[in-house]
């Protein structure tokens, strides 16, 4: 499963996720996948929900256990009926201006502070920012170049003054030397995503934020400011590296300044407007 995974081009981490899955399906019944099929991977997504896990978790297992049997196991109409699990469509957390100012400066360390930015001030998902490498940064055409991104993409992603700034800083300070321009300790050859997220749980607490605030909280925040000021849903669909504009239409619901610019009807109420409207 692990190389069919890796031949469809799927990411370390989804690989291990979908991996981990396969294995919690055999482990439940203490058989092998291959002595079992729909009535099993029923009886175990139906466990799981008795459980409390949510939607999309079991939509993950679902995902799973299909390539298993459609892939892997060479048997793609096994799970064909699968019922698909409702996901409620729920608005990202977002932070105001103020409250990425405040992160940011409660940040103790710079390479930490700086990953933050790149999430805020281009977008990135934290896993670009664990892989980006010193020479992705294009400072004469003011660009940051994002490879093996999701689904294997390749984009562009405005690079601003302020950022650049704040990366020649870090760069000299660091006394960087090898190719990524965060390097893991240990000997890893790069930052590992836990340990951006453990700092941001870590700063935000500092900060006093009562939201809840991860990495991906900086890109979703990124994104919705860069709508209220008038972005166009195409352009930010590119930006963002969605495969599909759908993924980025959600932010129109988060987009708080375009809610707050209409007016209600009930404000319209017994005013010359209103009586037209009678």
């Amino acid at each position: 499963m692990r190389e069919d995974l890796a031949l469809r081009g799927m990411s370390v981490a989804t690989i291990d996720i979908y991996v981990r899955c396969a294995r919690k399906f055999a482990e439940h019944f203490g058989r092998s996948p291959c002595a079992m099929g729909m009535r099993e991977v029923r009886a175990f997504l139906l466990h799981l929900t008795g459980r409390g896990l949510s939607p999309s978790t079991l939509c993950v297992y679902r995902g799973a256990l299909r390539f298993l049997y459609g892939v892997t196991l060479d048997r793609p109409h096994e799970l064909e009926r699968l019922p698909r699990p409702r996901v409620p469509m729920r608005v990202p957390v977002v932070l105001s201006g103020t409250e990425v100012e405040r992160l940011l400066g409660a940040m103790s360390r710079a390479n930490h502070r700086v990953a933050l930015m790149l999430a805020y001030g281009a977008g990135l998902r934290v896993g670009e920012i664990c892989r980006l490498r010193v020479d992705d940064i294009d400072a004469k055409r003011m660009v940051l170049r994002i490879r093996n991104a999701k689904r294997g993409r390749e984009r562009y992603v405005m690079l601003s003054a302020r950022l650049l700034r704040e990366l020649r800083i870090y760069w000299m300070a660091a006394g960087l030397v090898g190719p990524m321009l965060f390097p893991g300790n240990a000997g890893r050859i790069r930052i590992t995503r836990a340990a951006i997220q453990k700092a941001v749980a870590v700063a935000a607490r500092r900060a006093g934020l009562s939201k809840p605030v991860s990495p991906h909280t900086l890109r979703h925040s990124f994104a919705t400011h860069l709508l209220e000021v008038g972005t166009d849903l195409r352009t930010l669909q590119v930006l963002l590296g969605h495969a599909s504009i759908e993924s980025t239409t959600r932010y129109l619901h988060v987009s708080t300044a375009r809610v707050q610019s209409l007016t209600s009807p009930l404000d319209a109420l017994g005013t010359t407007e209103g009586r037209a409207r009678g």
